[in-house]
């Protein structure tokens, strides 16, 4: 990598002998530019939290939602609760190795945005064709609205930015909850009109704020398993599968609820749901906990390969540590602690397997690391 004070530009891509790579002054970027001539044209045009379908899809997505706010201003309002729920978790969920949080941003605007636009139209064009709205909830919604949450997995993926189960996760769950969010924006105003709000608002943002990122878990599971294991994302296909299967569980259940009327499969829908949340926590808690164990168990190799002192990795290695020594920390030096912690946990799970890590990742990784040392 370039000198760590170099200032950002276009150098030469450390594993990719055609191409330039952006160096932001500090990382390198996801940024890449052909070799056509002998200096690149010009720096990247988004920023990291930023991408082309991002863009795309939130043209026609803002004036939307800015009609919601001038209609009725409380279902934007309320629509931002589950965000206030969940976001809690995914940091908690995240912080071993914490992700960048310009790529947490990206995630949660492709479900919002994204997703959210592309499942509107598909699920409208469902409904229209076949007549009915219980065939559009319980059939292409399941479908394409996993389908297009996961495209923020495969992005992060893309940009290097997933490394293991718990990577695979936590853009699972940003997608999702920008999903959620932009999802509830349009109920909350529907049910405004058909004086529901209050009912919509308890059944969604209350009680059941967690469905989505529940559901798109097992795509992101699944690919954060296939990165982990050095296999083609096409191997995921049955993380993808399972989220649609659930949603359309979840979804046919609560649409017999409410033809029935049911009070029963409604209990039924939620005790589900709460074995369901339990399950997953229960789940991540174990990778969490499996995760930080091997990472201390790497800690000696680590601390070789990289001329580290082993107390450091160990330090960085143990949460409890790490939180300990970061509030004794001027708050500006704390951000590089936390990327120096990210880059050495990264580090780590290159060493997690019984193959050698390939070269172009452990560059790009050492470059991040000598970046929040320095």
């Amino acid at each position: 990598p370039p000198p760590t004070r170099r200032p950002s530009g276009w150098f030469a891509d450390p594993w990719a002998s055609d191409q330039w790579r952006w160096w932001d002054g500090s990382n390198w970027t996801g940024h890449v530019s052909g070799r056509a001539t002998a200096t690149p044209e010009r720096e990247p045009r988004l920023p990291s939290f930023l991408s082309p379908p991002v863009v795309a899809a939130a043209i026609p997505s803002i004036p939307l939602i800015g009609f919601i706010l001038v209609v009725v201003p409380l279902a934007i309002a309320l629509g931002f609760v589950p965000l206030l729920l969940v976001a809690p978790v995914l940091l908690w969920m995240d912080r071993l190795e914490p992700e960048p949080w310009s790529e947490r941003v990206h995630a949660f605007l492709w479900g919002a945005f994204v997703a959210g636009l592309i499942s509107l139209i598909f699920n409208t064009l469902f409904a229209a064709i076949t007549g009915s709205e219980t065939a559009a909830a319980v059939i292409s919604a399941p479908f394409i609205e996993e389908l297009t949450k996961a495209g923020a997995i495969v992005w992060a993926v893309r940009r290097k930015h997933v490394d293991g189960v718990m990577d695979g996760l936590t853009y699972a769950g940003w997608s999702a909850l920008g999903f959620a969010v932009i999802e509830d924006f349009s109920y909350f105003w529907l049910a405004e009109d058909e004086n529901l709000l209050f009912e919509t608002f308890v059944g969604r943002a209350l009680f059941t704020p967690f469905a989505h990122p529940l559901f798109t878990a097992w795509t992101g599971l699944a690919i954060g398993l296939a990165v982990r294991r050095r296999r083609p994302l096409i191997t995921a296909w049955w993380g993808l599968a399972l989220a649609m299967a659930s949603h359309a569980a979840w979804n046919g259940a609560l649409s017999l609820a409410e033809d029935e009327g049911g009070a029963v499969v409604t209990v039924v829908v939620l005790i589900g749901f709460v074995v369901l949340f339990v399950a997953t926590a229960i789940g991540v808690m174990v990778l969490r906990r499996r995760d930080r164990l091997r990472l201390v168990q790497l800690a000696p190799l680590i601390a070789q390969r990289y001329q580290l002192p082993l107390d450091r990795v160990l330090t960085l290695a143990n949460p409890r540590d790490r939180r300990r020594t970061r509030k004794a920390l001027p708050k500006a030096e704390r951000k590089a602690l936390d990327a120096e912690a990210g880059a050495v946990a990264r580090l780590g799970m290159l060493f997690d397997h019984d193959t050698a890590p390939a070269p172009a990742d452990e560059a790009r990784l050492v470059s991040q690391l000598a970046a929040a040392r320095s």
